[in-house]
């Protein structure tokens, strides 16, 4: 076990659930909807609080995974409170809070909306089986984007993106957990479970590519602005940006490829010694109302976790959201499903030394 592991014994601490009606929730910026006059208003949020009498304070303060471990982890490590009954993270790193024992079982007897409507797709990633510590907020894919008008051509493959007429004008994303998968898939191999060997031939082909100038950068979110203008034809990419993309250029496509793509998660999670828990349970099981589900997938355009909210924009008399509901990005359709999977997280034995490969590639 990790010297900072905590056991199942020691997560809980008294709830205060039922006397003290509030619930302290902590979130990434832009990550839920708000009102299009007044963004201080967030109207599924002010709903729960009205309909349940709970009030929750929302703090946008998560901006980096790696960053918010460093800010939490002291408190959870030394079995101290962290002053949040729930928080979102990247799936690849709740696998970390998952392994120290740093979350809290929820209890789905009253999740039932959970129970109900998850994605089959999202239930049983290898870091929580059966979802048990954490749920989906919301999902994405990472796939391939790229202008079709500027290229000229279709891309159907990862390794469409080694041809000749992309040299110098494709970037990859930097960070390790959210790379690997993707490019792995373009090998033909199951991400599900991976070997280092797959992960060490893709090193071996990326250097190459670095080498030869054919990747033009590594980056983060900030793929957008190369691909509005021009200096990048395809990327590596998340759905969820693209949309946005899309909506002001039509050129740009965004493409799962015909090896797959990765289908990850950014999940809620209630920390050891929550105070609030149940409240933060019921929080969570709202969300996976169909109705509010569509309402927040309207407003953030991710992949949305309850596939049944699909329905809901569907009938929705205002056209705009109405075609929200055939568009594969927030709602893949059955073609795209087939092909995309959840990688398994990369483990704390394997992460030291992978890490030191890709980052020395990377140039971080």
């Amino acid at each position: 076990m990790p010297a900072a592991y905590i056991g199942p014994g020691e997560r809980a601490a008294g709830d205060r659930s039922r006397q003290d009606k509030t619930l302290s929730f902590a979130n990434w910026p832009l990550y839920i909807d708000t009102d299009d006059d007044d963004s201080t208003k967030r109207p599924s949020l002010d709903a729960f609080e009205k309909r349940t009498g709970i009030d929750v304070r929302y703090t946008e303060e998560i901006n980096d995974n790696d960053e918010f471990f460093g800010k939490i982890s002291p408190s959870l490590m030394n079995h101290q409170e962290t002053g949040r009954d729930l928080i979102v993270i990247s799936d690849w790193m709740c696998a970390r809070f998952v392994r120290l024992g740093w979350v809290q079982a929820m209890d789905r007897s009253r999740q039932p909306n959970v129970t109900k409507y998850l994605d089959p797709l999202l239930r049983s990633p290898s870091f929580d089986p059966g979802r048990k510590n954490t749920v989906p907020w919301q999902s994405g894919i990472t796939g391939i984007a790229y202008n079709k008008r500027k290229l000229g051509r279709e891309i159907k493959h990862v390794s469409d993106l080694w041809d000749d007429d992309l040299k110098g004008r494709v970037t990859l994303l930097s960070g390790l957990d959210e790379s690997f998968a993707l490019l792995m898939q373009g090998d033909g191999v199951d991400i599900t479970k991976w070997k280092a060997d797959d992960f060490h031939a893709v090193c071996d082909r990326v250097e190459k590519l670095v080498a030869s100038k054919h990747i033009r950068r590594f980056t983060g979110n900030d793929y957008i602005k190369d691909l509005s203008s021009g200096d990048v034809l395809a990327c590596q990419a998340y759905s969820g940006d693209v949309i946005q993309l899309q909506a002001d250029d039509p050129d740009i496509e965004f493409v799962v490829p015909e090896e797959g793509a990765e289908l990850w998660a950014e999940s809620l999670m209630i920390p050891n010694l929550a105070r609030h828990k149940q409240n933060a349970e019921r929080l969570i099981d709202y969300y996976y109302e169909p109705e509010v589900a569509a309402e927040l997938a309207a407003w953030v355009n991710y992949v949305c976790p309850v596939p049944a909210a699909r329905d809901i924009l569907a009938s929705s008399k205002d056209k705009e959201l109405a075609s929200l509901a055939e568009d594969p990005l927030i709602f893949p359709d059955d073609a795209m499903r087939k092909r995309l999977a959840i990688a398994r997280d990369i483990t704390s034995e394997e992460r030291t030394e992978f890490a030191k490969r890709w980052n020395a590639i990377a140039g971080l």
